[in-house]
């Protein structure tokens, strides 16, 4: 497999993955607005520092209104996280690499793509019934995926952008809303909301697995430990890194001998970490520095991965443009060759 088809492979799924989080966060929030005073922007700037993008809002919106929130997130044109803007560049990516991924594939992504940018009809839907479209249609995308593409590097190379995406959304969802609520220790285990709890387990798409799983009443640490520590809820921390953990075994295929690499043991040692580790632990020495730390170990995972499997070495010094996936000035390479890997720089950065 050449390395811009595995990059653009990750990348699609990654954009998809992220546009279907941020819906079901704006679903919820818009939800949850009901129950807030007209105008309040209480379950709207949460999601800004949950996409990760506030400096970027601030600038674009400094009204900071709940309307705001919402374009910012669906369709502002200079958000490059924007839902649609996640749309379009998974559609790009796709459509480089066409001979790769199957013809259904292709038809969803391109028909989610039509939708939300040419559809009249979809716009003057409510807001919700938008919402749920675009959710709906990204769930069908991974639907159709896991129907119709082989089990080879490809499905592997798809797999990891979702799952490495998930991990973080969860989290970051998790660290955001548990920190507000939350802003010192000693209010942990308080009596708080239980309208805010069950809006962070519905953020997550997690209440109904959360109510089957845990027969006890919502409180902050059951919440926390359902969200990262649950081995079978396939958007837990742990979850994801369990799948990622096995993707990258499997793309790596036969071990050489001798140590593992630097990749391999950072995902190793956060699987461990992630596994074993008790929610009592977390909280006592911080779940907002936990989560933290957990969010900068994902970026240097990404960062890895993109490393040693996605970067091809310039054939002369000196400097060059930033590559794109599937970019016509790249040069194609093998994942397994063994000429060294030049890192990239935060610039050239598919996100």
């Amino acid at each position: 497999m050449l390395s811009r088809v595995a990059d653009s492979l990750y990348w699609i799924n990654r954009y998809i993955e992220r546009a279907e989080n941020l819906s079901r966060f704006l679903e919820v929030s818009d939800a949850m607005a009901l129950d807030c005073p007209p105008g309040s922007a209480e379950p709207w700037l949460p999601l800004i520092d949950a996409s990760g993008d506030r400096e970027l809002f601030d600038v674009l919106c400094p009204e900071g209104r709940p309307t705001d929130v919402v374009r910012f997130l669906v369709n502002h044109p200079d958000n490059p996280s924007s839902i649609l803007n996640c749309i379009a560049t998974a559609r790009e990516n796709a459509r480089q690499i066409r001979e790769v991924i199957t013809t259904e594939m292709w038809e969803q992504l391109n028909d989610i793509y039509l939708t939300t940018q040419e559809s009249d009809r979809f716009w003057q839907q409510p807001t919700q019934e938008r919402l749920h479209e675009i959710r709906y249609a990204c769930q069908l995308f991974y639907g159709i995926t896991d129907a119709t593409l082989s089990r080879d590097l490809s499905w592997h190379f798809s797999k990891l952008g979702r799952l490495v995406e998930r991990a973080e959304k969860t989290s970051r969802i998790l660290d955001v809303k548990y920190f507000l609520l939350l802003p010192s220790p000693e209010e942990v285990g308080g009596v708080l909301d239980e309208l805010q709890w069950i809006s962070l387990l519905r953020s997550a798409g997690a209440y109904q697995m959360f109510r089957q799983s845990r027969q006890q009443a919502i409180a902050p640490k059951a919440v926390a430990a359902f969200l990262l520590l649950d081995p079978i809820f396939p958007r837990s921390v742990r979850y994801c890194l369990e799948g990622i953990n096995k993707t990258l075994r499997v793309i790596r295929g036969n071990p050489v001998p001798g140590p593992p690499d630097d990749l391999e043991c950072l995902s190793g040692l956060m699987l461990a970490h992630w596994s074993y580790v008790r929610i009592d632990e977390l909280i006592a020495r911080g779940l907002h520095e936990a989560i933290d730390q957990l969010q900068t170990e994902l970026n240097t995972l990404h960062e890895q991965i993109e490393e040693r499997y996605f970067v091809t070495t310039q054939p002369a010094p000196g400097p060059t443009a930033c590559i794109q996936p599937g970019s016509a000035n790249e040069e194609p390479t093998s994942l397994d060759a063994t000429h060294p890997i030049a890192p990239t720089s935060q610039a050239c950065a598919p996100a």
